[in-house]
């Protein structure tokens, strides 16, 4: 690993933990200030600094990896800071913090729906669809309130998924949920507790492809190990995953396509500080990413982490330069 990556993964870690101090004592201290006073102001780079930021996921954390390498190797003097959730980062993002975190598309726009149009919103005029580039210029005008810039989407979607295992599939030809449904059979399904009641999980699946799921759900968690072992196993037909599960292959699991549209679209997608977004060099840096960055990658990249317990930076610069983006 190189200097550079050691000095971010190090960083990453102390303000992943600081953030959690932070909440755990009500300390009024800023988790996102380094020791020069924070991100976004100097400019001891050619292309100044930066902070990225985000959530203290697998995920979120080789987006952010990838993001501040891409910058780096753009000019810019790159920190990234992690912390727990969106409440955290999303007021340091609006305040210049943080200058850019990457995002998932319709969850963003409807946490900026609830934020500025009240908690009832986005079930009562949702501005999310199952379309990316829809979705995303629905929300750029809440962002804008916010002092927020949504750059373009990733074709990469993290989103909710149902899996069936591959045995299931192959004995039955089913590709998709569609076909699924056209078995006609009762299906057990292994998921959150919460499944009957949220309308993309058991209501959508049932007034969408009108499967007939047997109730309760197993309470099995979303893409946990239980999930995926209940399916393996044959106690549940069908799971709740996520796309971008890198161990599907591990439980001899499959991912059925959701032909009809059910699930809305969670590309993912930079949202930058509208002030920082003045520099358009960094939409054309990011912009290179989003152009080449699939579902099926991203998996593939989480899948490196969790399951071959590779370092994250070294996951995220073999992907830029094997893309030759770096």
């Amino acid at each position: 690993m190189s200097q550079t990556m050691r000095k971010r993964a190090a960083a990453l870690a102390a303000a992943a933990g600081l953030a959690l101090s932070l909440a755990a004592c009500g300390d009024s201290d800023d988790p996102f200030e380094d020791e020069d006073g924070g991100g976004g102001d100097a400019t001891a780079a050619e292309g100044g600094d930066l902070t990225v930021g985000g959530a203290n996921f697998t995920e979120m954390v080789i987006m952010q990896e990838m993001y501040a390498a891409l910058l780096e190797d753009a000019g810019y003097s790159v920190d990234i800071q992690s912390v727990d959730a969106r409440e955290i980062y999303e007021p340091a993002l609006q305040s210049g913090e943080i200058d850019i975190v990457p995002e998932y598309a319709a969850t963003f726009a409807e946490y900026l729906n609830a934020t500025i149009n009240g908690p009832e919103a986005p079930s009562d005029a949702p501005v999310a669809t199952a379309d990316a580039q829809e979705t995303v210029e629905a929300a750029r005008p809440l962002a804008e309130q916010r002092g927020l810039t949504i750059l373009d989407p990733a074709e990469a979607a993290s989103q909710n998924a149902f899996a069936v295992s591959q045995q299931f599939a192959d004995e039955n030809s089913i590709t998709t949920l569609s076909d699924l449904a056209a078995l006609g059979q009762p299906i057990t399904l292994a998921a959150v507790e919460e499944c009957p009641d949220r309308p993309f999980c058991e209501p959508g699946l049932e007034s969408v492809y009108g499967l007939d799921i047997v109730d309760p759900p197993l309470a099995t968690g979303f893409s946990t190990s239980e999930t995926k072992q209940a399916v393996q196993r044959g106690d549940a037909q069908l799971g709740l995953v996520g796309t971008t599960d890198g161990t599907l292959d591990q439980f001899e699991l499959v991912l059925l396509e959701d032909d009809q549209q059910l699930q809305l679209a969670d590309n993912l997608v930079p949202v930058v500080n509208t002030e920082t977004a003045g520099d358009e060099q960094i939409a054309e840096v990011l912009g290179q990413l989003a152009d080449v960055l699939t579902t099926e990658d991203l998996a593939m990249l989480n899948a490196q982490v969790d399951a071959e317990r590779q370092q994250t930076p070294d996951v995220a610069m073999a992907y830029l330069e094997e893309k030759g983006l770096l």
